[in-house]
């Protein structure tokens, strides 16, 4: 394991001493080490609060920010933060209008963010939540409930953060939220493991020259291994997983985000969306919108995820709105 690190079990601390330092004109620290806030929060807005596990960097504090989320519970590596830090990310984010936790399903987070919420209602403080279940191999759509949430957080934040500064009630800012991620579906493929810097190797396996088709952020098992495929043969797989659950269909209009998942070169991004927007395209679907980075990444695995939501008018208002953040700027 090669990498630039002192003591591997601080390193998630060590991250979060440097991020503040770097991006002091979006973010700042609470007196909690593991809850980051948003610089300046609007009085009188809902908050907008999220967290997870550290390692898919820039989430989640990377989407703390203008028009985005407003603070962020921070785990260890891919483990769930405390019950104790999605509370005070829930104070943190708090202006007096309530607060909408945004955040994906995961059994740790759901435990912990139920937990707060109890804490927090005793508290005097109000807390709705939306869980993103956008990672569509993970479970039948006849389960969705059970799917895990990936990349398509980044459009929930997007529709949430911005329906919270237009203005909207909390129960405004959650429909907003739940529609986005409703409107989403994501599939990701895997081509190399990732090392936690506290293990030293890997702990699931990619053989090379082979790829894992649906496989999640922590490793989770996909829907097929397959030997590794050019660009346009991946953009096929991926687009044939994602466009028929939903169904997105001729006529649609819809964001696009490809997200690297650590390691695979930017470059390479832009390979795999042109073909993915040829395909898309070739369907009648017009991308209103696309996204191609390192938007939800998984340390250093190298593959990619393909995330597609389609718009409404309302969605389209909210997504296209100007948003400040480390992990997403848009004019």
């Amino acid at each position: 394991m090669q990498r630039i690190l002192n003591d591997p079990d601080n390193v998630v601390d060590e991250m979060l001493k440097g991020f503040v330092k770097v991006h002091s004109d979006i973010v700042a620290p609470t007196d909690n080490p593991r809850v980051i806030k948003r610089a300046v929060i609007p009085a009188g807005k809902v908050g907008v609060a999220t967290g997870g596990g550290s390692g898919h960097k820039p989430a989640f504090i990377g989407y703390i920010g203008e028009n985005l989320c407003d603070a962020a519970a921070v785990g260890e590596i891919c483990t769930s933060p405390t019950a104790a830090a999605f509370l005070d990310a829930f104070k943190a984010a708090d202006q007096g209008k309530g607060v909408a936790c945004l955040y994906g399903n995961y059994s740790g987070d759901n435990m912990n963010v139920k937990m707060a919420i109890k804490m927090a209602k005793k508290e005097g403080l109000e807390v709705k939540t939306v869980v993103a279940n956008d990672d569509v191999a993970s479970a039948p759509k006849d389960q969705a409930e059970k799917r895990r949430g990936v990349a398509g957080e980044v459009l929930m934040w997007k529709a949430g953060g911005a329906k919270a500064a237009a203005g909207g009630s909390l129960d405004e800012v959650i429909a907003a939220a739940q529609k986005a991620i409703d409107h989403t579906r994501s599939v990701g493929i895997g081509l190399t493991p990732c090392t936690l810097p506290a293990v030293g190797h890997p702990n699931f396996e990619i053989k090379p020259g082979t790829m894992e088709v649906g496989i999640g952020h922590h490793g989770e098992p996909g829907i097929e291994v397959c030997p590794l495929e050019s660009a346009a043969k991946m953009a096929e797989r991926m687009v044939n997983v994602v466009l028929p659950d939903y169904p997105f269909v001729s006529g649609d209009e819809v964001v696009v985000l490809v997200s690297g998942l650590g390691a695979t070169p930017v470059m390479e991004l832009y390979v795999l969306y042109d073909e993915i927007e040829k395909l898309i395209s070739g369907k009648g679907i017009k991308i209103h919108r696309a996204y191609v980075g390192n938007y939800f990444t998984s340390l250093e695995m190298m593959g990619a995820t393909l995330t597609v939501m389609k718009l409404d008018d309302e969605l389209k208002k909210l997504v296209d709105m100007p948003c400040y953040s480390m992990g997403i700027k848009q004019n």
